[in-house]
């Protein structure tokens, strides 16, 4: 067999591994996220390759520094790159170590790129017969794809050829160069010819043949602006050429013959991973170490488990098979689920397939709606949907078994639609989030990548990507099987890290108090939904439609002419160079700002009357044509055709605080206070019969803000019911009227959000000396507000995590970054964290306490829609309101009771009407 070659672009290995890795620190404090990713990666590869037809030469290839022979070519080169961050560069060292204690070559030179050292290395080995693989999808090292040498993409597991270069090009890889040429490239700063993209550029290439032979040809193309761009920009092309062509001639520091694989020794890689203190790893070596930490961690010891092994899973194809996984999981007591459907959303998706766990790598995968939709497609053998669901039923409902799963409040909507109540359960992206809020995400595949250091199979390889990507149902069952039973597979060995940290970090009381029993409760309303006027929604939209147009005119007529609201480039050029305003800064694409914070900023200079109309009517323009696209044309679009209702999308892990957070659609995204806000809740009415109710805890920040700052005046105030802002103003301003009290209003929320001067000064309009002075009063009056910020940002520092009253942590990894702007937006965040996850935690038990008191007290049918800011909406008979209206007061009034009992009462104002919008 000939010399294999394998050539790691090291580069892009980095910063893929610092980007799905949390910010991680080892033993010393040093941050590793990327070290740690890259050192698991790299062995993954290594495992990989070793188990095929593996190489016999390795080389990982990085860069040396930003500046190469290109910027002496072009300064502009790569000159809109942001330099790596904060917490990155320390780790390159490390990461080169990293490459060392695997024994592997580490290869960089002054003044070339990685891409040119493997060019040249790839050539030479080509040259000696050898065959080559570059491991990277890079599309510049595309070019050098030929016969004996191809791409190895490990991130989507597969090799690249001339067929992928000429599917996604348009051309093959000896005249890729030639089209990234003419099409340039944004992120490199290769500036190409305006105005010509891949398929333009690749339609170019095929009919001429090269850069040189379009420009020749371009005067005597037809008169077009690509025309026009080809004369005048020529010299422009053929510096994007010489830009995007690999040096393949750099001198060899290496000859090829050290490259060769010698296996790797285990000494230096067990130094260095107890260097680190990189136990997972250790623990393949039979060492062990501290874990690198992302925030203190418990110190669980757990036994160790073999990889995912995706041949060791079965297909459940009969009644035999899935009643000895039955049987099975009756007798262990717990069970990992997950459901396989036919699309995204939950309340309209088939159920496609059931896969279950009882150990790491005792999986299975029981299909029962695979294959073609019609009534003539070929189906493959797999149990009958009726018959697998009635055999699954008992067991899903058992509440001796434990089901397990990930992001379960989908499963529970799919499976509750197929007649199957699922109870008890655990949810491992609830315990994840509950452990380590602000750290990370909490998708299965980085759960998997950061605590088990396993790369999830993607679910674009199973059903692929386009015109050609297929339905879960259409996919085969051997890939169908692999791809469902790691889910389930994964989702055990996470909660068997995860139930051991909840006790012994303290986070047991918010998961089992609050955030568990929840997903239940959210999973019925999403299926029950609520009703939407389509035609109310239609009248609206034909108005907003009208009042578009006319703001339009408007527009045009104050700037002087016609231009296009929408475009940002339009707009800035008319604001600051047509009307010649003052203050305009352009970004670095050479655009004006014209962001909310400018238009609001124009919107406010009385020195400019026609500026500051014309800010004013665009953004009101911005506001009608948002709500026109996103709700009033929307929703009618989002009506279920099955139930006629709407069912908004909840995550419970969607905030960092706890909040809820809805898509599809967002109903939190509503204005609140304005007229047109109201018009779109109008749209969502009740049943005949039946009225809306909406239950809105009142201030309850402020209130808790009272109770945790141990604030007197503010507790007494609330005590005897009175107007808290108006009493603000007082301390304040010394009088009340509707201009102090409105300051007032904004000033007493503003402070809880860890406002600065300047950010209440453009609230305000007024300087910032000025708001200081009305901060520093406010402290000076409410002194217990002023300590509890010192008090919680020092503890952040020490911690680095906050805690509401019910022991929900949110991490701030940011809080003592050296870059200003982020360590001020962590502790900006963490002032208001520990009230405004209270809240949440207080909203959130009274939903689950809901249903219960209202079953109690004979009212079953009243039904919870909606759960938005500080508000609960419902809907129910007229004849119950009075009734009803009792149990959701008292239960939203001791929602925190008996866990936490608070120093202030919680007030709750109740409005009933036919539609959400009546009902405020």
């Amino acid at each position: 067999m000939p010399n294999h070659l394998y050539l790691v672009d090291g580069s892009g290995y980095i910063f893929r591994a610092y980007h799905r890795l949390p910010p991680l620190t080892n033993i010393r404090g040093e941050p590793v996220g990327a070290v740690y990713g890259y050192t698991t990666m790299l062995w993954k590869l290594a495992d990989e390759l070793h188990k095929a037809d593996g190489p016999t030469h390795m080389a990982v290839i990085l860069d040396k520094s930003s500046h190469t022979f290109r910027n002496e070519m072009y300064d502009q080169y790569k000159a809109h790159r942001p330099p790596p961050p904060e917490d990155l560069i320390p780790q390159f060292p490390m990461i080169r170590d990293a490459t060392r204690a695997f024994s592997l070559p580490c290869i960089e030179e002054e003044g070339w790129e990685a891409d040119d050292l493997i060019a040249s290395y790839a050539k030479a080995a080509l040259a000696q017969g050898w065959q080559v693989t570059i491991v990277s999808s890079d599309k510049d090292l595309m070019q050098l794809i030929e016969p004996g040498l191809d791409l190895y993409d490990t991130m989507n597991n597969r090799r690249l050829g001339p067929e992928y270069v000429q599917d996604k090009f348009g051309v093959g890889p000896n005249k890729l160069g030639e089209v990234l040429a003419l099409m340039g490239d944004s992120v490199d700063n290769v500036p190409g010819v305006p105005g010509i993209g891949p398929k333009r550029a690749s339609d170019l290439i095929n009919e001429y043949g090269s850069v040189e032979a379009v420009l020749a040809a371009a005067p005597e193309m037809k008169k077009s602006k690509m025309r026009d761009n080809l004369i005048e920009h020529a010299e422009m092309a053929r510096l994007s050429r010489k830009l995007v062509e690999l040096a393949r001639d750099v001198p060899l520091e290496h000859p090829l013959e050290e490259l060769g694989l010698q296996g790797i020794p285990e000494a230096p890689l067990k130094a260095f991973l107890e260097h680190h203190g990189f136990k997972s790893l250790l623990a393949r070596l039979g060492a062990v170490a501290d874990p690198p930490v992302a925030a203190p961690k418990a110190d669980v010891v757990l036994p160790e488990e073999p990889p995912c092994d995706h041949d060791a899973y079965e297909t459940v194809i009969d009644e035999a098979a899935l009643d000895r996984w039955i049987t099975a999981s009756r007798h262990q007591g717990f069970i990992a689920i997950d459901t396989e459907t036919t699309g995204k959303d939950a309340t309209r998706a088939e159920l496609v397939g059931v896969s279950l766990a009882l150990a790491p790598n005792r999986a299975c995968y029981v299909p029962i709606g695979h294959g073609g939709t019609d009534m003539f497609a070929e189906k493959p053998a797999q149990l009958d949907r009726d018959v697998a669901l009635a055999k699954l039923r008992p067991l899903l409902e058992d509440q001796s078994v434990l089901k397990i799963g990930h992001n379960l409040k989908y499963d529970l909507i799919v499976l509750g639609r197929c007649g199957v109540d699922v109870a008890p359960y655990d949810d491992t992206i609830l315990m994840s989030f509950d452990l380590d809020a602000g750290l990370h995400g909490h998708g299965m595949d980085e759960l998997a990548a950061t605590h088990l250091s396993h790369s999830c199979i993607a679910y674009k390889d199973v059903v692929g990507t386009g015109k050609k990507q297929l339905g879960f149902h259409e996919v085969d069952l051997k890939a169908a099987t692999r791809y469902a039973a790691e889910d389930a597979d994964v989702t055990l060995r996470l909660w068997s890290r995860f139930k051991a940290r909840l006790p012994a970090e303290g986070a047991t009381r918010v998961y089992q108090m609050v955030d568990r029993p929840l997903a239940a409760v959210v999973a019925g309303m999403e299926r029950h939904g609520v009703k939407v006027d389509a035609e109310a929604l239609s009248k609206l939209s034909t108005e907003f439609a009208h009042q578009i147009a006319d703001l339009e005119k408007t527009l045009h007529d104050r700037a002087g002419g016609p231009f296009t609201i929408g475009s940002p480039k339009q707009l800035g050029d008319v604001l600051f160079e047509r009307l010649g305003l003052k203050g305009g800064r352009k970004g670095k694409s050479g655009v004006y700002s014209t962001d909310v914070n400018e238009m609001e900023r124009l919107a406010a200079d009385k020195d400019e009357p026609l500026g500051a109309e014309i800010a004013r009517l665009v953004l009101d323009w911005r506001q009608l044509s948002k709500l026109k696209s996103t709700y009033t044309d929307a929703l009618q679009a989002q009506i279920n055709p099955e139930t006629g209702r709407v069912h908004t999308s909840y995550s419970l892990t969607g905030a960092q605080t706890g909040r809820l957070s809805s898509t599809d659609p967002n109903l939190q995204n509503i204005p609140i206070r304005t007229e047109v806000g109201r018009q779109i809740r109008d749209a969502f009415v009740a049943e005949p019969g039946n009225v809306i109710l909406a239950a809105d805890y009142s201030q309850i920040e402020l209130r808790l803000a009272a109770h945790m700052a141990d604030v007197p005046a503010l507790r007494q105030a609330f005590e005897r019911g009175d107007d808290i802002h108006s009493m603000t103003a007082t301390e304040l301003f010394g009088e009340v009227n509707r201009d102090t009290r409105a300051r007032a209003k904004t000033i007493n929320f503003a402070i809880l959000y860890g406002i600065s001067r300047w950010g209440l000064a453009g609230r305000l309009d007024v300087e910032p000396d000025e708001a200081q002075a009305m901060i520093d009063t406010y402290f000076q009056r409410f002194p217990g507000i002023s300590n509890y910020i010192a008090a919680t940002i020092e503890q952040v520092r020490e911690r680095g995590f906050t805690e509401t009253l019910f022991g929900r942590k949110t991490h701030f990894p940011r809080i003592k970054s050296k870059v200003q702007h982020e360590r001020q937006g962590a502790e900006r965040a963490a002032i208001n964290a520990p009230i405004q996850g209270t809240c949440a935690d207080i909203i959130k038990r009274a939903m689950t306490r809901m249903g219960p008191a209202l079953i109690e007290a004979g009212l079953p049918d009243v039904r919870m829609l909606l759960q938005v800011h500080d508000e609960l909406v419902f809907e129910l008979l007229e004849g119950d309101v009075e009734k009803a209206r009792a149990v959701i007061e008292r239960v939203m009034a001791t929602a925190a009771e008996p866990a936490v009992t608070l120093s202030v009462p919680l007030g709750v104002e109740i409005g009933v009407g036919p539609s959400w919008g009546a009902a405020h």
